[in-house]
């Protein structure tokens, strides 16, 4: 098998043509964030109050360097950082209003720039993808 046809090379070229999407949709529309960015802000959205650690596992993220990523969210006030009333050592995440307001914004553009990633497929192989590739992701 030629390595160029090995799946951990086509995903890697999938991931870098999906991260180069969603970065020129998003800057076109006027926003400054990362697909991880997004994928963090959303999953604070869909759990407020949860913690750091958490949000790296639901997003599929790396827990050492979640950190970072929260880090510049709360510097654009886009969420909300408090200490944990049950574990003094966690910190819950929420987001500002000014977070949900640009979450909302940016839900309709990314789920447009899905049918963008995946344009070479018709809707019955997009279909089929996404079911293995959920597969793969969530065994």
């Amino acid at each position: 098998m030629d390595s160029l046809d090995m799946a951990g090379h086509l995903i890697r070229r999938m991931h870098q043509q999906s991260t180069q999407v969603f970065a020129q949709r998003t800057q076109a529309a006027g926003f400054d964030l990362t697909s991880v960015q997004f994928a963090a802000l959303d999953a604070i959205h869909t759990q407020p109050g949860i913690d750091q650690a958490r949000v790296a596992e639901m997003i599929g993220y790396d827990r050492a360097t979640i950190g970072g990523v929260i880090d510049r969210l709360e510097q654009k006030g886009w969420i909300l950082r408090v200490v944990s009333e049950r574990d003094r050592r966690a910190r819950e995440l929420s987001l500002t209003d000014e977070g949900e307001r640009i979450r909302s914004a940016l839900l309709p553009i990314v789920r447009d720039l899905q049918d963008e990633i995946l344009a070479p497929l018709g809707s019955a192989d997009r279909a089929r993808f996404l079911e293995l590739a959920r597969q793969v992701v969530r065994p």
